[in-house]
């Protein structure tokens, strides 16, 4: 079923599961140029915040990465000892980290292609990867078959049943990515590591992950970006920072305000 967002945008729906599909012809969003939209202050806070959620569950020994990009957080678990390794397909086009070129082992290429036996990790780390994938099924399945005995899959993605989607419709920040191919309920994002596999399942909601999404997502609403993104305005950044205190108490309180889903897996 179709999921209308506005006059020139839809989304398709799972009636069972809440799941969203996204074609570009359909729903573009004004969507930006290019994939990476973001901006390195806050690329760097991002980080820190993500590195505690992926080690909620204790620090590992060593860590596979999907999607690794740059290299910046696998660069943070090899400055604290672990073996690193990641699959990228190099999406975002840009220099990977020269340390952890030198002594990580990184596939060119999605996780899917990755060889059977090429690594083994304790955690297998996904941060906003999982909703760019065609198939994430056989993606977590992959997953799977890179961790080592008792590791576990932690993957970050945009939450479809936050309120963010509800209340800003087609102005959704989530949406300005144009490689942003389906967004999960914490249903369809069980469902699909448990069809993967795993038997051992959690979704949770975070306080701390895309401090920016309101403020984004206000600012689409009003014309800012354009084709480079919102995140281009320096505007919008002081707006991101003049409220952060006012959304991380709205999110502490409503669960649902939160934009962000972690899923935890593990097998057996």
């Amino acid at each position: 079923m179709l999921r209308s967002l506005g006059p020139a945008d839809a989304l398709t729906e799972c009636p069972a599961c809440g799941h969203l599909g996204r074609d570009l012809a359909r729903c573009p969003a004004r969507h930006r140029d290019l994939a990476y939209g973001g901006d390195p202050g806050l690329d760097r806070a991002r980080l820190a915040l993500t590195h505690r959620a992926l080690v909620a569950d204790g620090p590992p020994a060593s860590v596979f990465e999907i999607g690794y990009g740059g290299g910046a957080l696998l660069r943070r678990f090899l400055d604290a000892g672990a073996r690193v390794g990641g699959a990228d397909p190099d999406q975002l086009g840009v220099e990977v980290d020269e340390e952890v070129r030198r002594r990580g082992r990184l596939w060119a290429g999605g996780i899917e292609t990755v060889p059977e036996g090429w690594f083994s990790a304790e955690l297998v780390a996904g941060v906003h990867v999982i909703e760019h994938v065609p198939d994430p099924v056989a993606t977590l399945r992959t997953a799977a078959s890179v961790l080592a005995p008792g590791g576990r899959v932690v993957l970050l993605t945009p939450a479809a049943d936050s309120w963010g989607l509800r209340r800003y419709g087609s102005d959704w920040w989530m949406l300005e990515d144009p490689t942003h191919v389906r967004f999960f309920t914490a249903r369809s994002l069980e469902l699909a590591a448990r069809r993967a596999g795993f038997d051992r399942v959690r979704v949770d909601r975070l306080v701390l992950d895309s401090l920016s999404v309101d403020v984004a997502s206000v600012a689409r609403r009003r014309g800012v970006g354009g084709t480079r993104g919102v995140l281009s305005s320096r505007g919008v950044l002081a707006g991101v920072a003049a409220t952060a205190p006012l959304v991380l108490g709205l999110r502490a309180l409503v669960p649902g305000t939160r934009p962000t889903l972690r899923l935890t897996a593990s097998v057996g």
